[in-house]
This record gives structure tokens, C-alpha cells and sequence, in this order.
């Protein structure tokens, strides 16, 4: 089955599980930061592409929240635990709606000057939209980080890498919206740096979290994943419908959600 894949890269069975979470944190930060700057050519990307690359995305979230997250977890808890998991994922649903709803907007970091601000509906949309973004790096960091708990830790691995892949190009399209409301390059980048911290910050919370029990791993496991589909639904893929180019981030969805099962596929 696809919840027991067991993606290891080469060497990481000799390093300890503290190396590996800081490798697994650091790499997740990077990848944001890679796609960032390459973003940084792109500044003129247009709706029809910006709606194509948030759909992968928005793929690849979808297949990691399901098999490395989800059916691991209702594995780990058994046919008796299935109340676990249940809960694991509704609440981490919950926990991303009630942090959507009072966490502030980042109007400051913008370095532009309220009078203009408060005129901008534009910039106010943006700033939503890169809010979003920056609430699910937290969940997807603490889905990374509370699987290598686990004595294998293959499915943390999967996760990993499929964060990873989907940071880069996701990296790309918060670039592009913020340059286009009149943000400075530097600020950008400080915002993606900012987020990229985020999911450090995740991924030791989601260790900790799995290292208190292991009777609790699948219910976090499963609280991680319900976080991560939250957001592609209420989020992502809204956006992604939002401008008329619907079908072609359906595909690109589909694309994603290939992506990472054909790699957990092949290197099972």
C-alpha cells in the first residue's frame, strides 16, 4: 500500500533523528526561498499561469495530506483507532479555520504607506491570499516533523519531499502578486523569508508533538493532514478558480497529485 512507502534518502539511515528533522526543516525553508527568487524573473506572471502553478501545488498538497499523512495514521491506529483519526482530521481542519479568522493581516510588512493602503483593494487581496499561504506553512511543517516520531521513517520522508516540491513553485506565485501591488524586492523577500521560518518552526512543534506519546502519533498525524486538506480546499483551489481558468488548474491538480504518488511509487 501507498502508506507504507519507505522514501529514505541515500545516507539518512545514519543520521540521527534530530539531524534528520533539522535536515528535513531546513530543506523545507530552502526550497520556499529557491522558488522565491526564481520568482523574482517572473514578475509579470500572468492569471493563466499563476492559477497553473497554484493547482499543482494544490496537487501535490492533496496526495501528501492523504498518503503520507492520513492513511499512515489510520494504519498506525488500527480498525479500533478509526476515531482517532477521524478527530486527528477534523480538528486540524478547525485549528487552520480559527487561526484564519484571528490571525492579523500583514499590512505592516508591505513598507507601504496606509493612506495608499487603504485605497488598494488590490494590495488588500494580495495580502489575503499571501496570508493563507503563510498559515498552511505551519501545519505543513508540523506534518513533516511529527512523523519522524516513528521508527521508520519513510512516510516523514515522503511528506518532506512533497512539501519540498510543492514550495518552490509556490515560492514563485507569492512573489508575483506582491511585486504587481507595489511591494519592494526586499520587503518580498523578507515576507518569503518570514514564511520560509514558519515551517521551521512547524516542523519542531510537529516533533515534539509526536515525541510526547506514540499512542497520540496517529491522531497528529491525522490532525496534520486534515490541516493540509483545509487548506487546499478553502483555499487554494478557490483561488485557483477564481479567474476563469478553472480547467487548466484542474488538470494541473491532477498533474500534482500524480507527481508525488508516481515518486513514492518508484521509490518505494
Amino acid at each position: 500500500m501507498l502508506c507504507t512507502i519507505n522514501i529514505v534518502p541515500l545516507g539518512i539511515n545514519n543520521v540521527n533523528s534530530m539531524e534528520q528533522v533539522w535536515i528535513s526543516a531546513l530543506g523545507l525553508c530552502g526550497a520556499s526561498l529557491i522558488g522565491s527568487v526564481i520568482g523574482m524573473s517572473f514578475k509579470n506572471l500572468s492569471h493563466k499561469w499563476n492559477d497553473i502553478v497554484m493547482g499543482y501545488c494544490a496537487g501535490i498538497m492533496l496526495a501528501a495530506s492523504v498518503l503520507g499523512l492520513i492513511l499512515p495514521a489510520a494504519e498506525g491506529a488500527g480498525t479500533s483507532g478509526w476515531w482517532m483519526v477521524a478527530i486527528g482530521v477534523i480538528a486540524g481542519a478547525m485549528f487552520l479555520n480559527v487561526l484564519d479568522l484571528i490571525t492579523p493581516h500583514l499590512h505592516m510588512l508591505t513598507g507601504i504607506e496606509p493612506e495608499k493602503h487603504a485605497h488598494n483593494s488590490h494590495l488588500n487581496k494580495v495580502l489575503l491570499f499571501v496570508l493563507a499561504i503563510a498559515l498552511h506553512k505551519l501545519p505543513e511543517g508540523i506534518a513533516a516533523g511529527v512523523g519522524f516520531n516513528d521508527t521508520e521513517t519513510g512516510a516523514a520522508w515522503s511528506v518532506t519531499i512533497g512539501i519540498a516540491l510543492q514550495n518552490i513553485p509556490e515560492g514563485m506565485v507569492i512573489i508575483s502578486p506582491l511585486l504587481l501591488a507595489g511591494v519592494s524586492r526586499i520587503r518580498t523577500l523578507i515576507i518569503s523569508l518570514a514564511i520560509g521560518l514558519l515551517e521551521i518552526v512547524g516542523v519542531w512543534i510537529g516533533y515534539g508533538m509526536g515525541a510526547i506519546s506514540e499512542i497520540l502519533l496517529p491522531i497528529m498525524l491525522a490532525f496534520a493532514g486534515g490541516a493540509m486538506l483545509y487548506v487546499v480546499s478553502d483555499e487554494m483551489i478557490p483561488e485557483t478558480h477564481a479567474h476563469g481558468y478553472q480547467k487548466w488548474a484542474t488538470y494541473a491538480l491532477l498533474l500534482g497529485f500524480m507527481t508525488l504518488m508516481f515518486i513514492d511509487l518508484f521509490l518505494e
